[in-house]
């Protein structure tokens, strides 16, 4: 059964720092591109940063330089360092895993950011 669980979200106020973690079973991790995306009330879900097999990361240019995701093929797992958050980072924060042929999605992370 492919499961992919985020865990670590939270309240902080701004400027503080969160580390996200996924933990992924059921597939082959370490075939898959790694993301993270996030969604805000009322607003679309938007791609926050990617992984490939092999590092590699990408980032959507609201984040670059305060987040950091990387990830552990011997652990199947996925992280995202969050720091210097802001309020406009608060959103419920979703994990996927895609190749070729398969997509997967977590249930998500609430990430709150007080000002």
């Amino acid at each position: 059964q492919v499961q992919l669980v985020e865990s670590g979200g939270g309240s902080v106020r701004a400027g503080g720092s969160l580390i996200l973690s996924c933990a992924a079973s059921g597939f082959s991790f370490r075939s898959y591109v790694m993301t993270w995306y996030r969604q805000a009330p009322g607003k679309e879900r938007e791609w926050v940063a990617g992984i490939g097999s092999t590092g590699s990361p990408i980032y959507v240019d609201s984040v670059k330089g305060r987040f950091t995701i990387s990830r552990d093929n011997a652990k199947d797992m996925v992280y995202l360092q969050m720091s210097s958050l802001k309020p406009e980072d608060a959103a419920v924060y979703f994990c996927s895993a895609k190749n070729s042929v398969s997509e997967y999605w977590g249930q998500g992370t609430q990430v709150t950011v007080s000002s």
